[in-house]
């Protein structure tokens, strides 16, 4: 439950899906709600991923729990704003090798493995669960609380819903230059007052970016791309064996039973995972990259090896790839049960809410709903 009143207005930074999450909160609780943005329209990491609400990889403890409860709220959301593309589709781990099965089958033997909605399944298994699936693969490891939905259009159906709340207001191009007590400065010099002030501005900080100077936030980028539509249909989200090395749940387990990933791969910390858009084309991605400075180019290659992997695992005929593109996002540099993300108070009633690490989409909403409390 919310501590926000109907008296109360909250100014909002950031309309990514942290942002419009929080902004979704303060509303349902009857506060005013000021939304502000540098662009017109969202153009960083929310757009720019998946849209997977992804339980399945989350760590033991707070990790898992928050997921849990962020599902639970996406449900809802989905209900409430049908044009989010929510749906409970769940997901697929593939495995194409025998130490790969070997991290699945101690994944599926796990205590937690039922509250995570967890099950091992052969390959006949995964093909009837989902028939698209034609590659090689030994077994998958299936989590039916893993749901999808569509980046691009989320954030525009949720803004569209609040709207019909009168006590929502979205106002962009607005880039945000000062912080004050209880307040915002945005750069045509109109200072926002509220009695909370929320800034979610993500990895690209803006006139901001002193505030979080010192932190332990770090960027990482990261190649995507999309292909033409499929002709028939996933049923399920997909992740390959490489993605093993990259979420909490598996991490440990990979380090100790995978062989080294290809140089090929690692060099740009390749992970394959594929969702198919309600369009029928087929997000894929990603790579990790730390170092900065970023380059300012995209790598080929990176998308090429992408693609080749999830050939091996859909199989053929597999559609051409439509675009390609880069993004970056902001995580903390070690995240621990106590501090799954960064929050600061930066100014008296200015709090920054960022670092969520590639979770946006899964954990969003019960990060929002802590923020309130």
């Amino acid at each position: 439950m919310s501590c926000l009143t109907a008296r109360d207005r909250v100014v909002v930074v950031g309309s990514g899906i942290l942002g419009t999450m929080h902004a979704l909160v303060a509303v349902r609780s009857d506060a005013t709600v000021i939304h502000l943005d540098r662009d017109e329209q969202p153009r960083g990491a929310s757009v720019r991923n998946f849209g997977l609400v992804w339980v399945s990889g989350r760590a033991p403890g707070a990790e898992l729990r928050f997921s849990l409860r962020s599902r639970e709220l996406w449900e809802q959301v989905g209900r409430d704003v049908p044009d989010t593309g929510f749906r409970a589709n769940g997901s697929i781990t593939v495995a194409s090798t025998g130490s790969e099965l070997k991290v699945l089958e101690a994944a599926a033997a796990r205590s937690d493995a039922s509250e995570r909605g967890l099950s091992l399944l052969d390959a006949d298994e995964v093909r009837r669960l989902n028939p698209g699936l034609r590659g090689e693969l030994l077994a998958g490891l299936h989590c039916s609380l893993d749901a999808a939905v569509e980046p691009r259009l989320t954030l525009g159906a949720l803004r569209e819903w609040l709207k019909v709340s009168g006590r929502y207001q979205y106002i962009a191009p607005r880039e945000v230059v000062d912080v004050a007590d209880n307040a915002v400065i945005d750069h045509t010099g109109v200072r926002h007052q509220a009695d909370l002030v929320v800034l979610c501005v993500g990895a690209v900080a803006g006139g901001i970016g002193h505030l979080f100077e010192g932190t332990q936030l770090q960027r990482v980028r990261l190649h995507m791309a999309e292909t033409e539509p499929l002709r028939r249909r996933l049923t399920t989200s997909v992740a390959d064996g490489n993605s093993l090395r990259y979420y909490p749940l598996f991490k440990e387990l990979a380090v100790a039973l995978l062989e080294p990933q290809d140089e090929g791969l690692s060099r740009f910390c390749i992970q394959m995972m594929c969702q198919q858009r309600l369009d029928g084309r087929l997000t894929l991605g990603d790579t990790h990259e730390y170092e900065e400075p970023f380059g300012f180019d995209m790598s080929d290659e990176a998308v090429a090896r992408i693609e080749l992997l999830a050939r091996g695992v859909v199989g053929i005929p597999f559609p051409p790839i439509h675009r390609r593109w880069l993004g970056v996002y902001h995580q903390l540099s070690k995240v621990s049960d106590d501090e799954l993300y960064f929050r600061r108070e930066v100014a008296p009633g200015v709090v920054a809410v960022t670092g969520v690490g590639g979770r946006g989409m899964t954990l969003a909403p019960a990060i929002a709903e802590e923020t309130f409390r």
